[in-house]
């Protein structure tokens, strides 16, 4: 069976001429770089923020132990961008802008490194309908000037087949690059959602925690100005 596969490639390969050899090596070579997008989104655990929502829960709830030990494993960004805002309020860093700042650094560099390949996908989807077309321009010219070659004995067939054969090389272009658009942009659209998932939990967890250090200094003024906790 891949022998046949091979020999199949091959002649299509042969028929279409090298513009068609070289869509068939773009193609190999974007359907590998998508497999190794697809098991690092899988192994950064890309959308999955249950862990990191948890986290946040429990943080709320004073249950910071258990909320840092959630995190602390986890490989998604979401949870790490949550770790990292926790370790420093743990530290006793209280600036809501080195935190964010801080927070920003570490989900950026997660981010960026999920986002390679992406300008090469793009690269693909958009010079695979070129090169198609590029073949295509090549084909007719070929076509019509072995019709100029034949004289007054113009043979029909010879000019649909060339125009066919022509004509081929903007299928396979066309064929390679709406799968990759697709992809791209489904790859994409799962970065912009880890994006705002970091921000929106980093963002409650920070609210939360203001809230709770604001609270805690006014509980202490009520108790001391309560003449019933005098005695």
């Amino acid at each position: 069976m891949p022998a046949d596969l091979i020999q199949t490639v091959s002649s299509f390969m042969a028929l279409g001429g090298p513009v068609v050899a070289l869509l068939v090596v773009l193609s190999v070579f974007a359907f590998a770089l998508i497999l190794l997008k697809l098991v690092q989104f899988w192994r950064e655990r890309v959308g999955r923020h249950g862990r990191a929502r948890r986290a946040l829960s429990a943080w709320q709830k004073g249950d910071k132990g258990a909320a840092r030990a959630l995190v602390a494993d986890d490989r998604a960004p979401v949870s790490a961008a949550i770790a990292t805002a926790m370790k420093m309020f743990a530290s006793g860093q209280t600036s809501r802008n080195l935190i964010e700042a801080e927070v920003a650094r570490v989900a950026g560099a997660r981010l960026h490194d999920l986002q390679r390949g992406f300008r090469a996908l793009d690269a693909v989807s958009q010079v695979a309908p070129l090169l198609g077309l590029f073949g295509t321009v090549l084909g007719m010219i070929e076509a019509f000037r072995k019709l100029q070659e034949a004289g007054n004995a113009v043979d029909p067939s010879l000019l649909a087949g060339g125009i066919w054969v022509a004509l081929l090389t903007t299928a396979t272009g066309l064929a390679i690059a709406m799968p990759v658009s697709l992809i791209l942009a489904w790859f994409e659209t799962r970065l912009e959602n880890e994006r705002v998932e970091i921000e929106t939990l980093t963002g409650a967890l920070l609210n939360g925690t203001e809230s709770q250090t604001s609270a805690e200094p006014q509980a202490d003024v009520l108790a001391a100005g309560n003449p019933s906790h005098a005695h």
